[in-house]
């Protein structure tokens, strides 16, 4: 006799092959009546129902089907007699493959406090927020992926260990195989990292934008999207130690050119989830009005996600210069009335995210791009602009983020840029394979990075980071 095959639960909710025989696995979500079983197996959001005729199961059998434990089943598709579902599974028999001591099992069908699941993460998979949360992210990553190909991009796998800080920013995690409590010196006292495994200091990498760069050189686009690491100690909302990054990096690219392309690929990409989990963002929207009720009308947002979704796609991003936005800002209500945490009174401060809402969500309402930020407080490889004091930077703000993108056109002037590494104390002698790019057929060129969680954060409603990656790594925060 031919067994039945294993049916996905997606496919069978959009089924209506009535009166096959058909086989679900899955994990018990509920089980009501001693009768009805909600099964998921993570292929949808959507559970099935499973239909047990009264008095047809063993007792102690019954006694077995409780939340978490996983099942196999076959029975009949029948359309469903009850409302909220199209179809439901008329079991002839069923076992169970795994149990899940209800007493000990953490997650019984009651609303968990997303502080609660971070302690969990291990089992937060199995709830209806972390399935919708990473089949966004997943479609997400995807789409990346397609955006870049389709334009003949190539991807480069660019080192997690390295030798260089692209960011000049010095907060890096060491890699090192010398022994802690006795590690060889050097004559005059200090670590002798030329015996290390790699013969010289080594971290963790913070971007891959500088070995992007070389490439660009040859094949003209590339970009990559890996793991990147900063040793920050910022136990915030919006930091990870551990975060994902898209750079791409495009040959004769300037300024103008680098905007659109980062404008283009997030239109694509939020419109890409939008397509493939419209269930999944239509109950993540949900679930974020229901968690804003409890705040005050104040504190709310104005538009639901798929609404600020939308917003992002039906408008073109306003561009303007960082001095236009600081003059914009001085002349705010809140910064006049001191609303603002942070005042704006001079030219060179550093935007906060605050100031860089309050341009997207109140002043403009559309996405923003700001450019020409003065060379202080922006990397040493930005091209520096005829009046010396600001770089062709341009950054990308969202509502209920800030800063979503930072890139910028890199200084292909030897001099400017060896003069600007000097100024900053960076050793060029370390970074000569950068410099070389600048001296064998320089060019123009301009490239960008986005901060993969905080794209997931945006298009999934989430307000902690923490909750849009599968395992975070934060300050003291390092489980599984």
């Amino acid at each position: 006799m031919e067994t039945v095959k294993r049916s996905k639960v997606k496919d069978l909710l959009q089924s209506s092959a009535y009166g096959t025989e058909v086989m679900v696995k899955g994990w018990v979500r509920t089980f009501r009546n001693n009768q009805f079983i909600a099964v998921n197996d993570g292929s949808t959001i959507n559970n099935i129902q499973a239909v047990i005729a009264l008095n047809s199961a063993d007792d102690a059998l019954l006694k077995r089907l409780t939340t978490g434990a996983a099942v196999s089943i076959v029975g009949e598709l029948i359309e469903s007699q009850g409302k909220g579902q199209k179809v439901e599974v008329k079991v002839s028999h069923f076992e169970i493959l795994g149990d899940s001591d209800a007493e000990k099992f953490p997650l019984q069908p009651k609303k968990h406090s997303l502080e609660f699941l971070r302690e969990i993460a291990h089992l937060r998979f199995r709830t209806n927020t972390f399935n919708a949360v990473f089949k966004v992210r997943h479609a997400l990553a995807y789409a990346i992926h397609k955006f870049f190909n389709d334009k003949g991009f190539v991807y480069l796998h660019t080192p997690i260990i390295t030798a260089s800080d692209a960011e000049g920013a010095g907060e890096m995690f060491r890699v090192t195989c010398l022994d802690f409590d006795n590690p060889p010196r050097t004559e005059s006292g200090e670590v002798d990292f030329k015996q290390d495994f790699f013969g010289k200091s080594t971290n963790l990498t913070v971007s891959g934008q500088l070995e992007a760069e070389l490439a660009a050189m040859a094949f003209g686009e590339v970009y990559t999207f890996g793991p990147t690491f900063r040793a920050e100690n910022s136990n915030t909302t919006r930091h990870l130690a551990e975060f994902w990054m898209i750079e791409p990096e495009v040959a004769f690219n300037d300024l103008t050119d680098n905007m659109n392309l980062a404008e283009d690929l997030l239109k694509y990409v939020i419109k890409h989830a939008m397509d493939t989990c419209a269930d999944e963002i239509e109950f993540l929207k949900n679930r974020l009005l229901e968690e804003e009720k409890s705040k005050p009308q104040d504190e709310r947002s104005e538009l639901d996600l798929t609404a600020k979704l939308n917003f992002c796609l039906n408008n073109d991003f306003e561009r303007l210069t960082y001095t236009e936005a600081i003059e914009i800002l001085k002349n705010s209500t809140p910064n006049k009335k001191k609303k603002f945490k942070y005042i704006i009174d001079n030219w060179g401060a550093d935007l906060q995210s605050e100031h860089e809402r309050f341009l997207v969500e109140k002043h403009f309402k559309k996405p923003v791009i700001l450019t020409d930020y003065p060379k202080d407080i922006k990397a040493f490889y930005m091209r520096q602009n005829d009046d010396g004091t600001t770089v062709r930077a341009m950054d990308i703000l969202f509502p209920g983020i800030g800063e979503i993108v930072g890139g910028s056109q890199r200084e292909e002037r030897l001099e400017r840029l060896e003069k600007r590494m000097s100024e900053m104390h960076i050793p060029a002698e370390e970074l000569y394979w950068y410099l070389d790019t600048r001296k064998f057929g320089t060019a123009p060129h301009a490239g960008f990075g986005l901060g993969f969680e905080r794209l997931v954060l945006f298009v999934t409603g989430m307000t902690n980071i923490r909750d849009v990656i599968p395992f975070p790594r934060a300050p003291k925060t390092a489980e599984f």
